[in-house]
């Protein structure tokens, strides 16, 4: 439920902070006094696009705070989404005068697309505009399947799927003989390169090993003269730093001061030993092999020319034999009509069968929708009208199902339904929607607890107005409900009334809200009923209205 709502230069509100209960409750007001402003404000904390024209003229950026009781539906997504909880739900929205705009949800940054999903769980706002939804299929659709409770995802997934299976099918059969062709130059490519069965590490390892075993005769003297160097004569490393070691030893006990370098030569004496060790043992090892070299010479030419062939570095051969595999494979799948058929198959059947399952439940929710929103038209000024949800067979199948939706009426009693659009006048419309969203919403076990009406009377006027705020009562048994209103019927029913009006300050037009009880409020209920003049005939007749506003909703 929505507990408060606080703005801040937003449009020509200045600053309002406003408390809400629960029930109904009416905004009322004059024309462009800004009824409208309030619902636009909430729906930018809920998450609506942002735009610089929202920030009041001269001031730097525009605040809207709404807070709700938190809804048990949203705790585990607060959790998981990083947000605090708690038993109040606070959205907040600030949009500077260059149009960009932050979010926050329980004083944490959030997304605007995170506003939106808590919205989901907060409010449904049902707007002036409604009835558009009527003749549009797509939204016509969505309202039966609100009603079936399904969830069509998983069947315009799995058509998705389906089409993508009959496609790959088709291209197929029409590549043929492409397919072949290509399948046989990619068969002889491949194997080339395996008759050479590049490894994957082994480009540097033959290029590390040809370049020792060419240079082998080099290594082997080498090794040899370092190896004399180091331990072969009295002139070597190893027998000079023993004789180095044998005059400190001498007399390094009179002097401290000679003890690193002492130190420093043994260190020096078994590092020469361990070298000329090494060496000893390479040059026991090291022969020449020129069959093994000739070997590699061929093994490194055939990988030069498979490289040059097919331009590319030789170190990427193996991984040009993986990628020529694994499009000869992809070919083989596509050549294989019978595997892609029945892969079509499965898929097409996949589709129908949750298809199917939508049907149903679209076929078991049409008839009570049909009956509730009939039931309500007769009380809307269409006694005598019947509604009707249509389910039309699609002769192609689609993504949305095996049918589309069509809203028929019957505007009198004897007349035969036909298709919404074609036969409903504006003002029918009007009532159709209002009648739809009623009875949608009672019908509903679950749901947002606040609804908002935005005008969604408008062409409602007579005796079927004082239905509608009776209407409109009895929602607000069940959910908090407000309305932006233009009606005095539907205005007198509420539980708690709020008048909208501009008035100049200091030079500027600013928008400002009241609640109104008593007095006041037959005042704005009389205002309503006769426009400025507030005679003492209506402000009788309104205090009248409001008296059987009070009696309760319509059975």
């Amino acid at each position: 439920m929505l507990k408060h709502l606080t703005l801040k230069d937003f449009v020509i509100v200045d600053a309002l902070d406003l408390d809400f209960g629960a029930g109904f409750g009416v905004l009322t007001g004059e024309t462009g006094a800004g009824k409208s402003i309030l619902v636009d404000a909430l729906q930018l904390a809920l998450g609506a696009r942002a735009e610089a024209l929202v920030v009041r003229e001269g001031a730097a950026r525009a605040e809207i705070t709404a807070t709700f009781d938190s809804p048990a539906s949203l705790a585990g997504w607060l959790d998981e989404a990083g947000f605090e909880g708690g038993d109040e739900l606070l959205l907040r929205r600030i949009v500077d005068a260059q149009g960009k705009s932050r979010a926050f949800i329980n004083g944490s940054p959030a997304t605007v697309a995170q506003l939106r999903e808590a919205a989901d769980h907060l409010v449904d706002i049902h707007g002036q505009h409604a009835w558009q939804g009527l003749t549009r299929p797509a939204a016509v659709r969505a309202l039966l399947d609100e009603q079936a409770g399904v969830d069509t995802r998983a069947m315009t997934q799995a058509f998705s799927h389906w089409r993508a299976a009959a496609q790959a099918l088709a291209e197929a059969r029409t590549r043929q003989n492409e397919l072949a062709s290509e399948r046989e130059r990619l068969q002889w490519q491949i194997g080339e390169l395996e008759r050479l069965a590049p490894g994957a590490d082994e480009w540097p390892e033959l290029n590390a090993e040809h370049q020792r075993l060419a240079h082998g005769q080099a290594l082997i003297d080498a090794v040899g003269r370092a190896a004399a160097h180091l331990d072969d004569d009295e002139a070597s490393a190893s027998h000079l730093t023993a004789r180095a070691l044998d005059a400190l030893d001498d007399v390094a006990e009179f002097d401290a001061r000679l003890a690193p370098a002492l130190a420093a030569l043994r260190d020096a004496q078994a590092q020469i030993d361990d070298a000329a060790h090494t060496l000893r043992a390479y040059l026991s090892r090291a022969e020449l092999d020129p069959a093994r070299l000739g070997e590699l010479d061929a093994r490194l030419s055939a990988w030069m020319s498979l490289a040059r062939r097919y331009r590319r570095p030789p170190e990427e051969l193996p991984a040009l034999l993986a990628e020529w595999q694994a499009a000869l494979r992809t070919l083989d799948e596509a050549a294989d009509l019978d595997g892609l058929q029945a892969r079509t198959d499965a898929a097409e059947a996949a589709w129908r069968t949750e298809a199917r399952k939508i049907s149903r439940a679209r076929q078991k929710a049409a008839g009570p929708l049909a009956e509730r929103v009939t039931e309500a038209m007769q009380q809307l000024g269409m006694a005598g009208g019947r509604f009707e949800v249509a389910l039309l067979p699609q002769d192609e199948p689609q993504a949305f199902g095996l049918e589309s939706v069509e809203l028929r009426v019957a505007g009198h009693a004897g007349s035969a339904p036909r298709a919404l659009a074609k036969v409903a006048s504006g003002g029918e419309l009007s009532r159709l929607a209002l009648a739809i969203a009623v009875t949608t919403v009672q019908a509903q076990a679950s749901g947002p607890a606040t609804l908002i009406f935005d005008e969604i009377d408008s062409g409602v006027g007579g005796t079927v107005a004082d239905t509608v705020g009776r209407l409109m009562k009895r929602l607000g048994q069940r959910a908090q409900v407000l309305a932006v209103t233009h009606l005095p019927q539907v205005a007198a029913c509420a539980d708690r009334h709020y008048v909208v009006a501009k008035a100049e300050q200091a030079g500027r037009t600013l928008s400002r809200v009241t609640p109104v009880a008593g007095e006041a409020r037959v005042a704005e209920v009389a205002r309503m009923l006769g426009g400025e003049r507030a005679a003492g005939t209506s402000l009788a007749h309104a205090l009248e209205l409001i008296r059987q506003g009070a009696d309760g909703p319509v059975a």
